[in-house]
């Protein structure tokens, strides 16, 4: 088939040829380009591609964005009215014939607003308003094209007009959230001193070059086929390949960080972007979908990916559509028998007979919009017994138990379930993991046999306590998957500087971009004295890549905190300061940005202000154990030591193993002559890490100052003993 096309298209480009002069001929290695960055549109590649290019008219990649007007807007505006989750929306066309919303919101403002684009089509339409400072945000209330109804996605919420979700704030921006993978050639440009958008695309909607690339010397190669230097379009991405497929596919289809200023069409996925792995936020225990993941992230779990199944297999690239409705999707590769009663005990052509309702169940995503999970697993209801997992059985048969779907699993396929990655994901999410589960895992992590994406998950769940196991990560350095790498590189980021750099020398030079960004992490913070021993070139790069990623992401809130870490580990607590002070003004719950900007301010010597951030961080969450501590430590700095104490005893109260807290409150003790009290707090902590060395010094020295001189001297023995042996 692939031959075949390519002999239909060269007869086609050859009447589209307008030059036979040899002397017209310019190399395209050559060529000045006419258009921005070689992106010349949809209307040039319908004259030699009309099938495909009618094929993708009317589909959701052509209807991704439009601009405003009759023809694109199919919500009602017909002077509507209509109060959802206590906001009121009154919607009207204007006497210039603009398309307006008059919103009341929950706290009594009211704006009048006017729609610039349309933005989506099916299942259902949302819609861009124009905003200050290049800010485009996406209106909450949306139209069902289904039911021809107004709705809320977040049904059932009041969201305040100042929270991070509103829609008129950063979690609804368009050009952040949504702008990449809705039109062509997208600049976001956004300024980080700022906080402002010059965005601009090349085209509205996700046209052919989204996908093919710029297509301004595949132009000029098909009208001068006389170029002998190439014999083979290589000016516009292929698509055939499962590799090339991901690469074009992905980076829209997937749960992911940026790690580059724009997309490039058929970049290397890892050269671009860092992808969510299966995380309880966003995927159940197991890995089925539960949050938005946008395919990618469950496909790669799937069997039907390790086998070289993709997109294409099951999807027109161009209308989008499934190549079937039915059970012939999936019995183009599976065998009939697939499709008989005596595989899935249903009866013929019901619900219960269709592949997809037990292998590909899904989720409602923005309130309408049905997704089916990409991960093609069998259920597994004898997980959802244990770990409270959803299964294929129980959502159709909800009056049934897991119980019951476990035994009739049992009873029809017997007693032994195939061997399944979840089982390790599941377990790598215990809290108390047995030293059995433990050698699993680490066996796990570095079988190739199993999903890159679950070993790379496996990895970041799990601790590293001692050496055996450190072995077992510096293993996964090596592997061959980006993902993993990276991931590994992580646990080694609280080590001693003069390891990391030992560990992150060797990958500043590796082939993907996601990996030398994840070992400049390992050495942000470390004096440039340390560093002087690594290859310095390969250093300035990936630490630019690494500086790259994160002003990129800086419109988000999360971006903000991860830059303002990047200026505290780096001894820059002003700008530190400033990058979480906007994480906050983008996302006051954003908790975590509250523990390091006090840190920041105490560094500054502001304690006052650093006081302040704590009591706002404990009225936002009152049950944090680790504001308690850090208020602690300031308010010992002050000599409030009352105070401190309290704080410390809340924190161990809040968490009975902080044995930090413990240790703290225990030196306050010591030095202040408590002996009995001391003693009392650090055995906790003793009994929690008997291993650690600050905790059996402390102690030792609390028996010595009881005049416990036997039992002092016993811990002080066994310290030395540990040093020397060590």
């Amino acid at each position: 088939m692939k031959h075949v096309f390519w002999v239909v298209c060269l007869v086609v480009l050859s009447a589209c040829n307008s030059k036979t002069k040899q002397s017209d001929y310019v190399a395209i290695e050559d060529l000045k380009l006419q258009h921005k960055d070689g992106f010349i549109g949809d209307s040039q590649c319908m004259e030699c591609h009309k099938g495909v290019y009618d094929d993708w008219r009317g589909s959701d990649h052509d209807l991704a964005m439009q601009v405003a007007n009759d023809s694109t807007i199919l919500g009602d505006f017909n002077n509507v009215k209509t109060i959802i989750d206590g906001v009121s929306y009154h919607f009207t066309r204007s006497e210039d014939d603009k398309f307006m919303v008059h919103v009341k919101e929950i706290d009594g403002s009211e704006v009048d607003y006017e729609i610039s684009y349309a933005f989506g089509v099916r299942p259902l339409q949302q819609y861009l308003i124009d905003f200050d400072r290049g800010r485009k945000q996406v209106l909450r209330v949306t139209w069902d094209t289904e039911k021809g109804v107004w709705f809320h996605q977040y049904k059932g919420d009041e969201i305040d007009p100042h929270d991070w979700l509103h829609w008129t704030e950063t979690a609804q921006n368009w050009n952040t959230m949504c702008a990449e993978c809705h039109s062509t050639n997208l600049e976001k440009d956004y300024n980080v001193e700022t906080d402002s958008y010059d965005t601009k695309y090349s085209i509205i909607n996700v046209s052919c070059e989204s996908c093919h690339g710029p297509a301004e010397r595949h132009v000029y190669w098909a009208n001068n086929i006389q170029d002998s230097t190439h014999t083979e379009n290589t000016y516009i991405i292929p698509g055939n390949s499962q590799f090339s497929q991901m690469n074009m596919c992905a980076p829209c289809h997937a749960r992911r960080a940026r790690l580059t200023e724009k997309m490039i069409p058929g970049t290397h996925f890892e050269d671009q972007y860092l992808l969510q792995n299966i995380t309880n936020d966003l995927y159940h225990g197991d890995g089925q979908i539960e949050d938005e993941d946008y395919v990618y992230g469950s496909f790669l779990q799937s069997k039907m990916y390790h086998e070289g199944v993709t997109c294409s297999d099951c999807h027109d690239p161009h209308t989008l559509k499934t190549k079937y409705t039915d059970n012939r999707l999936c019995l183009q590769c599976h065998t009939p028998n697939y499709n008989e009663p005596s595989h899935h005990f249903h009866e013929a052509e019901t619900d219960g007979a269709q592949c997809v309702n037990c292998h590909m169940t899904g989720a409602v995503y923005m309130g309408n919009d049905f997704r089916r999970d990409h991960s093609f697993r069998v259920p597994r209801p004898d997980q959802s017994v244990e770990y409270g997992t959803p299964n294929a059985c129980t959502q159709c048969h909800q009056d049934k138990s897991d119980e019951w779907a476990a035994k009739q699993v049992v009873e029809w396929y017997g007693p032994d379930r195939l061997d399944h990655y979840s089982d390790q994901l599941l377990i790598s999410n215990k809290s108390n993991i047995s030293v059995q589960e433990r050698m699993g895992l680490d066996t796990f992590i570095n079988n190739l046999d199993y999903p890159a994406i679950a070993r790379a998950t496996v990895i970041e769940n799990i601790d590293i306590t001692n050496n055996e196991q450190f072995e077992v990560i510096l293993k996964s350095l090596e592997d061959p998957s980006p993902m993993v790498r990276f991931n590994a590189l992580q646990k080694f980021r609280n080590i001693s500087p003069q390891d990391r750099v030992f560990i992150a020398s060797k990958h500043l030079s590796d082939t993907t971009r996601l990996v030398r960004i994840g070992a400049m992490q390992l050495l942000t913070g470390i004096d440039a004295q340390t560093l002087a021993t690594i290859n310095q070139s390969e250093l300035s790069k990936a630490r630019h890549e690494l500086e790259t990623m994160m002003f990129t992401n800086a419109d988000f809130s999360t971006g903000r905190l991860q830059l303002g870490d990047y200026y505290l580990q780096n001894n820059d607590p002003d700008n530190a300061i400033k990058n979480y002070e906007l994480a906050l003004k983008k996302d006051s719950l954003l908790l975590p940005v509250y523990s390091n900007l006090a840190t920041a301010y105490s560094l500054k010597g502001n304690s006052e202000l650093a006081l302040s951030t704590l009591n706002t961080w404990l009225r936002k969450e009152p049950n944090a154990g680790r504001a308690y501590y850090l208020r602690a430590l300031l308010n010992f700095e002050i000599k409030a030591n009352e105070q401190a104490v309290s704080d410390l005893n809340q924190a161990i109260k809040i968490d009975s193993t902080d044995t930090r807290s413990m240790y703290n409150l225990a030196t306050f003790y010591y030095q202040n002559k408590k002996f009995t009290e001391a003693e009392h707090v650090i055995l906790k902590a003793v009994k929690l890490l008997p291993d650690n060395q600050d905790y059996q010094y402390l102690l030792a020295l609390i028996y010595q100052g009881q005049g416990k001189t036997e039992q002092s001297n016993r811990i002080m023995q066994n310290l030395q003993n540990n040093q020397n042996n060590s």
